[in-house]
């Protein structure tokens, strides 16, 4: 099979359930943010992996999380059939275990006392970027929820990711031995 179709030649492309919809559709920016997001994990996993293997572990699950994401968004609750939707449903448990995750790293990690810059040596930073996209993915997705497009769940796990990724970047900062850069104001 070869890896292009043509079919999108014209500004459309297929949704899971058929639908074909313009490029520039809501889904497909949703699918793209989230894309992306997974995308930047996996940078941040490989600058992880000599850092922390548990974490880096853990960000290959996301990984498939993230797909199981888009196979969400990709089938629209409004117009798929029962069995694509029931095939496509999001864990919610994936969100508990995100929670579960932040909770014990969290128990290691100095009190927040000042806002923090992205920075914290290769690793960090990349996951703080992963989390600025992880942003722009979860506000993406709650569109399509709005639309009633998309379960909630699946926003839900994004605003969850923010949070992981951004307590993940604290642990990748000490890990590397690299100072936690704080928020300055002007004086």
């Amino acid at each position: 099979m070869k890896v292009y179709t043509k079919t999108g030649d014209k500004g459309t492309s297929s949704l899971y359930n058929g639908e074909r919809r313009h490029k520039t559709d809501g889904a497909f920016q949703a699918l793209g943010d989230v894309d992306e997001l997974n995308s930047l994990c996996g940078v941040a996993r490989e600058f992880l992996i000599e850092l922390d293997s548990e974490k880096s572990e853990q960000l290959e699950s996301i990984q498939s999380r993230l797909l199981d994401v888009g196979s969400a968004v990709a089938t629209p609750l409004e117009n798929s059939s029962d069995g694509k939707l029931q095939r496509t449903l999001f864990d919610v448990s994936a969100t508990s275990l995100l929670e579960t995750w932040i909770d014990a790293m969290d128990k290691d990690l100095p009190a927040l006392t000042n806002f923090i810059l992205p920075s914290g040596g290769q690793a960090a930073a990349f996951l703080h970027l992963a989390r600025a996209v992880c942003r722009r993915a979860e506000r993406s997705v709650t569109l399509q929820v709005s639309q009633g497009a998309c379960d909630a769940s699946v926003a839900v796990y994004l605003n969850r990711l923010s949070d992981y990724l951004f307590t993940v970047a604290r642990v990748a900062s000490r890990k590397a031995q690299k100072p936690e850069t704080t928020y300055q104001k002007v004086k």
